[in-house]
């Protein structure tokens, strides 16, 4: 089949891309970013375009591998702070991105099945326990409420175009090549000789974090499952971990000493706790592989290994 990832390029996309990949299909992507021929193919990406998410873009990747069978939208705002400071750029790259997809999916590959990754930012604050798919969605980001908005869109698209559809809301996505948040930013100040590690809020915080491996399985699980009924799913392990675990583990993973500590000042709205209710993917036989705690261990492994070659090349 030919395969269409916009966002191929990002952490989440290349991963994507080299799962289908390995299933013989034809990948090709779109999105920001030039990218050597070599590197792409590397990931199993066959044709690459660098650009926005528009009509004309996909109409060139289309005459160059074909109308795609699947569609895996990966594109689009990436996190909460900066929708803060950008709330229209998020919404441009979040609303305005999904809105063209759709459109030229209904008017150029009607029977293509769409796959988008959402995000559990959609829930909000306030839960307690694991979160289901039925949970209200009560978002209190412009991240979180422009995801939303996409996924209407997806609904509107399924229910008055038959499009196929489905929707993965992602929780704390994690692995090599993620070069922000949490676990990037302790292991850069870790490397700069920081012994203690301090940290934001309790440490008590829950969240669900899913290991980047297993985000391309599901990603690949889900859009064989598009249906008109629009098909949503939680993208999590249902293991409540806290932030504190996390930081101890990836502490204990870097050696030399370190430690951490919270200051108990927690940013607005930041939900203390965010895990996934996995009973659906679950009874449809999506089984995540990697445990948090090899996974922690295993993005040290990688940074440590980046940072050297860095270092080898005068980079850093």
């Amino acid at each position: 089949m030919t395969i269409f990832i916009t966002g191929a390029k990002g952490f989440i996309g290349r991963f994507t891309a080299r799962e289908f990949a390995r299933s013989g299909e034809l990948v090709a992507g779109l999105g920001h970013g030039a990218w050597a021929e070599s590197e792409h193919q590397a990931w199993g990406v066959h044709d690459w375009r660098n650009g926005d998410v528009t009509h004309a873009n996909l109409d060139a990747l289309a005459f160059s591998v074909g109308i795609p069978e699947i569609v895996v939208h990966l594109a689009g705002g990436s996190s909460v702070g900066p929708s803060f400071a950008q709330p229209a750029e998020d919404f441009h790259r979040s609303v305005v991105a999904i809105s063209e997809l759709l459109e030229w999916v209904r008017l150029r590959a009607p029977q293509a099945r769409v796959v988008m990754a959402s995000s559990a930012a959609v829930y909000g604050a306030g839960h307690t326990g694991p979160i289901s798919e039925s949970s209200a969605c009560t978002p209190f980001s412009p991240y979180g409420f422009h995801k939303r908005m996409a996924e209407i869109l997806l609904e509107s698209y399924a229910a008055n175009f038959g499009l196929r559809v489905a929707i993965v809301r992602l929780f704390s996505v994690y692995g090599p090549g993620l070069r922000k948040q949490l676990l990037w930013d302790a292991c850069t100040r870790l490397a700069h000789g920081a012994q203690v590690l301090e940290l934001g809020g309790s440490g008590k915080e829950l969240r669900d974090w899913l290991h980047v491996s297993d985000v391309a399985r599901l990603m690949v699980w889900a859009a064989q499952r598009a249906s008109s009924r629009v098909e949503l799913v939680n993208g999590g392990t249902g293991v409540a971990t806290s932030v504190r675990s996390i930081a101890g583990q990836l502490c204990a993973a870097w050696g030399e000493g370190c430690s951490v500590v919270f200051n108990g000042r927690a940013r607005a709205g930041d939900p203390q706790q965010l895990v996934a209710d996995v009973a659906r993917a679950s009874a449809e036989g999506f089984t995540p592989s990697m445990a948090w705690q090899e996974g922690i261990n295993a993005y040290v492994q990688w940074f440590r290994e980046q940072r050297a070659g860095a270092m080898s090349k005068g980079d850093a």
